[in-house]
């Protein structure tokens, strides 16, 4: 078996792959209110009754590549990523030229969305330095998604136009899912050093065992990140379903204000992207990620508290700055628990469901507590998740490294297949 390391460099091939399937599956949630208004239009039926429709079709994407994602961490990723593109351009295909199967068609490519967000978050996983490559995702779905969100509006948002749209970046991914990275295939010799801290046993046969005790304990943090990340996403994106009417209600917030929070708060994703792009890994993961829930959780307790449209807007924003920056941690932290993206894989799913729910919820707890009651509710909550969140993303950052670093010692001493027969 060939020894092709755990991990490869991130190049612009691979790269553009497995963020453009990442942007194809995720492009739903970000169009959503578009998707509301071009099914009343096709349809003919009201805000509410579009409302579910687009849900259902985002829970199914969730649902789908929470379901899929397993296979993702192995040699289907491809064909996952295929079917899963294929299904989604047909479904969105659908709902686009023929009106009266929108229901069908936004079902239909909502299933096969969820196929494109499992296969792209398993392949970051692929690609060395997660935190580098978790910020060049951001940095490429938030760039992209801006331009989307700014463009479909000048053309119209017809069924043609917005699920077209759809439709359009998933044969876009499906052209380029070739170069999606792999799962790594990684050779006897250097599974010893993928196992790096955990302890193993080299019986005389020269079979290798890895520590049951270790697995375990690493398996346990993994779906202890997606509890994590499941809650903290939850208590994020319910402040952004409710952003508009509680400025509205609390800070006197104009529609144009409105605007200008939102357009300034996915700026502020994108300089945090530029920002983690820079930092990388130098400074682990634990204490910044500690750091930006803790200091989330203070932001999302002041919007709760400021009633001036200005200062509503400024803390907005640097929340939202907070947020995508977090978000990225998050996703570097699961890629570096599992090279082949065990985890990585169902993290993007995971957050999907939040996505789907969060305007429910957060009017359900706005209208049980009150828009400070509210604030404080989710501030709490992010410095409670701070803590098993830290844990975990060390433990990450030190699985990572004694992999590394025991690759580095025994590659050179290893010889592949090819290098020998050369």
């Amino acid at each position: 078996m060939t020894d092709l390391g755990t991990r490869v460099p991130l190049r612009l091939p691979t790269a553009s792959a497995t963020f453009a399937i990442g942007i194809a599956g995720y492009l739903g949630v970000n169009l959503s209110p578009y998707m509301i208004t071009a099914a009343q239009t096709g349809l003919g039926i009201d805000v509410l009754a579009a409302s579910w429709l687009v849900t259902a079709a985002l829970l199914l994407t969730a649902v789908t590549g929470l379901a899929i994602a397993p296979l993702c961490a192995g040699v289907r990723r491809r064909a996952v990523a295929r079917l899963g593109l294929a299904v989604g351009a047909a479904g969105f295909g659908v709902a686009a030229l023929v009106p009266a199967l929108i229901l069908p068609g936004l079902l239909v490519g909502g299933v096969g969305a969820g196929g494109a967000v499992a296969a792209s978050g398993a392949a970051l996983a692929a690609f060395r330095n997660p935190d580098r490559v978790a910020g060049f995702n951001g940095l490429a779905n938030r760039g992209v998604i801006t331009i989307v969100l700014a463009v479909i509006p000048l053309v119209g948002l017809a069924p043609v136009d917005v699920f077209g749209a759809l439709a359009l970046f998933s044969v876009i991914g499906l052209l380029i899912s070739a170069w999606l990275p792999a799962a790594p295939v990684v050779a006897p010799q250097a599974a010893a050093a993928v196992a790096e801290a955990m302890p193993i046993e080299v019986p005389p046969t020269g079979a290798l065992r890895t520590s049951p005790a270790r697995s375990r304990g690493v398996t346990l943090a993994g779906f202890g990140l997606l509890a994590v990340f499941a809650l903290w996403a939850a208590s994020e994106d319910s402040l952004w379903a409710m952003a508009g009417v509680m400025g509205a209600d609390q800070a006197s917030l104009s529609p144009e204000g409105l605007g200008l929070a939102l357009s300034g708060a996915t700026a502020g994703g994108l300089v945090g992207s530029l920002l983690l792009m820079v930092v990388g890994d130098r400074l682990g993961r634990a204490a910044p990620l500690a750091i930006l829930l803790a200091a989330g959780g203070a932001l999302k307790i002041a919007e709760g508290f400021t009633t001036d449209p200005t200062a509503f807007i400024v803390v907005f924003v640097a929340w939202n700055t907070v947020y995508a920056i977090a978000f990225m941690y998050f996703v570097s932290t699961s890629a570096a628990l599992d090279a082949d993206g065990r985890w990585s894989g169902p993290l993007l799913a995971v957050y999907l469901v939040g996505s789907a729910l969060t305007p429910v919820i957060g009017a359900a707890l706005v209208g049980a507590l009150g828009y400070q009651g509210f604030a404080v509710a989710l501030g709490v909550a992010s410095f409670v998740l701070a803590v098993p969140a830290a844990a975990i993303a060390r433990l990450s950052t030190r699985l990572e490294r004694s992999a590394r670093t025991t690759s580095s010692a025994v590659a050179p001493g290893h010889a592949t297949p090819e290098k020998e027969s050369a």
